[in-house]
């Protein structure tokens, strides 16, 4: 299984839309709250090549992008690939 990772922050809906993609195909994800902390999120935006907005999702060091990139792949077919 694929190691999954979410940059979030507690009021962002598109956050929780995303986990809760990733809990409807029993995924585990480690999650990293960026709201309180400025060097967390530089690191985020730095992992995302510049993208500053929650949230940002990586699946095996790979950066996906956003809840919207996540949704196209699963409508696309494409997310259990990534994430066998």
């Amino acid at each position: 299984m694929a190691t999954v990772e979410i940059y979030t922050t507690p009021l962002c809906g598109y956050c929780h839309a995303a986990k809760r993609l990733l809990k409807s195909k029993d995924v585990s994800f480690s999650e990293t709250d960026v709201s309180r902390d400025p060097d967390l999120r530089a690191k985020m935006t730095q992992r995302a090549n510049g993208s500053r907005t929650v949230p940002q999702i990586f699946i095996d060091d790979t950066h996906v992008g956003g809840y919207d990139d996540l949704a196209k792949l699963e409508r696309d077919g494409k997310l259990d690939r990534l994430l066998a």
